[in-house]
């Protein structure tokens, strides 16, 4: 693998759109009223008959969610014929579904381990092992919470993991107040929530909280969060309300959807940095890739150990997974032209403008990429 490095465009405004979720077989075309709610408004907005058309459906990360609705809803209304579905399950779910057969793509916050790659031949929709993983969308991890009075929050990596580790417990404890001399903090508990469903979200910020503070997160990154008996809820959107209506709470959520909660600045040498795209891809423009990368599988070692200046540390790249070889044609045909307009510069824009938070790809990742997804048959 070439590309090591990555670039960042700010984010500009914010668009709303609409879930488009679907049901059903693979690539049936079910849908909710939602789904077709979506598509009546792109066709309506003057849409083309390109002659590329049919039916796929992917589910997975729910961090991607909003950058999803905007692929979709331009690649369908320049693509009249087409129509795409996106589950936002999350990139556990994601990924069984998709070596099940159930979908045609994925969403994922993680990558593909061993395990799951042997898997690739066997029950999905590919005719062949060679997977397909792009980074596609680069967001901030922001570590957010619901604290009346306190706009503004440093929080070193030590103090994050023991956070959520349940060994700090309250708001004004000490080693929180020495970080944030003159904010005045409250004698309140504090409620860490977690993501209860397997989260390429959760192993990413796991990575982190690894990294910043090996000596007290000791658990191994895992989509699965490691400790039980906690506040949690089901995807991006479970975490982020449950925050929003708890005072006292605070979890971890893509930047782009945790609304109008504060995000807390990490520390990053002797300074602390906030979740933004431009420090999100700064510390992807530091990063290597896996060891295990290959032409196909554009696969990156996030470095999250705050080593790198001005780079926000708890950052994850989201990918698209799909066959290089399809079963049936047609799909494989569908994917790659659907991949094709996520990777293109359009389509990241569109992305990035869709919520704002996350950075678009590089012009030389963009590159690579197109040259994976031409192998998509």
């Amino acid at each position: 693998m070439k590309i090591k490095k990555f670039t960042a465009l700010a984010a500009a405004s914010a668009l709303a759109f609409t879930l488009t979720a679907c049901g059903g077989d693979a690539n049936s075309g079910n849908k909710t009223t939602e789904s077709a709610t979506t598509e009546a408004a792109t066709n309506n907005a003057g849409s083309s008959d390109s002659g590329i058309s049919g039916t796929i459906n992917g589910s997975g990360a729910s961090s991607q969610v909003n950058a999803q609705q905007a692929w979709r809803d331009a690649f369908v209304q320049k693509n009249s014929g087409a129509t795409v579905n996106y589950e936002p399950t999350g990139s556990g779910t994601g990924r069984e579904q998709f070596l099940t057969g159930k979908v045609a793509y994925a969403g994922t916050d993680s990558i593909f381990d061993e395990e799951e790659l042997a898997k690739v031949g066997q029950g999905s929709q590919c005719a062949s092992d060679v997977l397909i993983e792009l980074p596609v969308y680069i967001s901030p991890i922001a570590v957010a919470y619901n604290l009346p009075g306190v706009d503004n929050l440093n929080l070193t990596g030590e103090t994050v993991a023991k956070i959520f580790k349940g060994e700090i417990k309250k708001w004004n404890d000490a080693a929180i107040a020495e970080t944030n001399q003159g904010v005045n903090l409250p004698d309140l508990d504090i409620i860490p929530v977690n993501r209860s469903d397997d989260s390429g979200t959760s192993k990413n910020f796991q990575g982190y909280l690894q990294e910043a503070a090996p000596d007290v997160w000791t658990d191994k990154p895992s989509d699965t969060w490691p400790i039980t008996g906690t506040q949690s809820a089901q995807q991006t959107s479970g975490v982020v309300n449950l925050v929003k209506t708890t005072e006292g709470a605070i979890t971890y959520a893509d930047y782009s959807q945790i609304g109008d909660l504060k995000a807390a600045k990490l520390q990053v040498g002797s300074d602390f940095v906030g979740p933004t795209p431009e420090a999100a891809a700064a510390i992807v423009d530091g990063s290597p890739a896996t060891e295990d990368a290959t032409d196909t599988r554009l696969t990156v070692d996030l470095k999250r150990d705050g080593s790198i200046e001005d780079a926000y540390p708890a950052v994850m790249i989201s990918y698209l997974v799909a066959c290089q070889d399809y079963k049936d044609a047609s799909v494989g045909s569908l994917v790659k032209e659907f991949f094709t307009y996520v990777v293109s510069a359009e389509g990241q824009e569109r992305a990035a403008s869709a919520k704002g938070g996350n950075a678009p790809i590089s012009d030389a990742l963009r590159k690579e990429a197109e040259a994976a997804i031409a192998k998509i048959k």
